[in-house]
């Protein structure tokens, strides 16, 4: 669940909303159609090493959407896209994450199935207007020890979205959806001074419900299904 969502704003729309810092360089463009291991755009806040600095840093990244432990032997496993919030605190893979590696996804909406007269079909979920979904995310960092120092190699930057039971319409379509911030909470959810814990996520989940009660939805087109399909056609409503 969540294993499909839409983000069609541009770097630059990003930067301005988010007030970033700093953009990375290899920053996907928009897509219709982003699924795991491919790259997505994640917010972070981070400390710059000098004794002298406190202030986060905000940065608007590139990375890939799957998270990858920094324990991982390689990166090569199944792909952690998502987190599931009631246990999030408790796996290895995810619990130094959550103490201070917490990340913002943003989306223009996802997409999730159900089954209709035992047919799986598709719906895209988003907010009204032009407002953007925020989803609760987790980064980490894998280093490749077979790659030398200052290789682009050497690095890779991964994420994954947290989940929780569905709430208010959502319900309808799955039992699951992703953790929604609010935009209230973006600063509190992103400030690494701020150390996590069970009732930092239970707040975060607490007020995804809230965000959930404004969502809207439709059914799409069976294309969606596949990821060589990506075109703004994609979320269009069908009968």
């Amino acid at each position: 669940m969540c294993g499909r969502f839409v983000l069609d704003r541009k770097t630059s729309d990003l930067v301005t909303l988010f007030d970033v810092d700093i953009a990375g360089d290899d920053l996907p463009g928009p897509s219709w159609n982003i699924a795991p291991t491919q790259r997505i755009p994640v917010i972070i806040d981070t400390i710059p090493r000098a004794d002298d600095v406190f202030e986060p840093v905000r940065r608007l990244a590139s990375a890939r959407w799957g998270l990858v432990p920094s324990f991982a032997p390689d990166p090569t496993g199944p792909p952690l896209f998502n987190a599931r919030s009631e246990t999030v605190t408790q796996k290895p893979s995810f619990q130094a994450a959550v103490v201070s590696r917490r990340a913002v996804i943003p989306a223009s909406g996802y997409y999730e199935w159900s089954d209709i007269d035992g047919v799986k079909t598709p719906h895209y979920i988003s907010l009204p207007g032009d407002e953007l979904l925020l989803f609760a995310g987790l980064y980490e960092w894998w280093r490749n020890a077979a790659a030398p120092e200052g290789s682009p190699d050497r690095w890779m930057l991964s994420a994954t979205i947290l989940t929780r039971p569905a709430a208010s319409a959502l319900a309808t379509i799955h039992d699951r959806m992703p953790v929604f911030l609010d935009g209230d909470f973006v600063e509190e959810w992103l400030d690494p001074h701020t150390e996590g814990d069970d009732e930092l996520i239970e707040q975060v989940v607490y007020g995804a419900g809230e965000v959930a009660e404004r969502a809207v939805f439709h059914r799409v087109d069976t294309a969606v299904g596949s990821v060589q399909n990506n075109s703004e056609t994609l979320v269009l409503a069908v009968e």
